[in-house]
């Protein structure tokens, strides 16, 4: 375990908490599943790029998915 993958893993789970918390109250299904993707994922990948890369997909499919 490195340092900067915990780091990684707190910063896209705090992005999570706030995706889901948002697509909680405004009744949306793009950004509370994707909240609640980026507040798990931490938890399967060991590979530092691979969790940037899954984050940042994750975090830019709210803006980009619309439904």
């Amino acid at each position: 375990m490195d340092a900067s993958l915990l780091l990684w893993g707190l910063l896209f789970s705090s992005a999570g908490l706030g995706f889901f918390v948002y697509g909680k109250r405004q009744k949306t299904v793009v950004p509370l599943l994707c909240g609640l993707a980026l507040m798990i994922y931490p938890y399967f990948v060991s590979s530092r790029l691979a969790m940037i890369g899954i984050g940042a997909v994750l975090v830019a499919l709210p803006y980009f998915v619309r439904v």
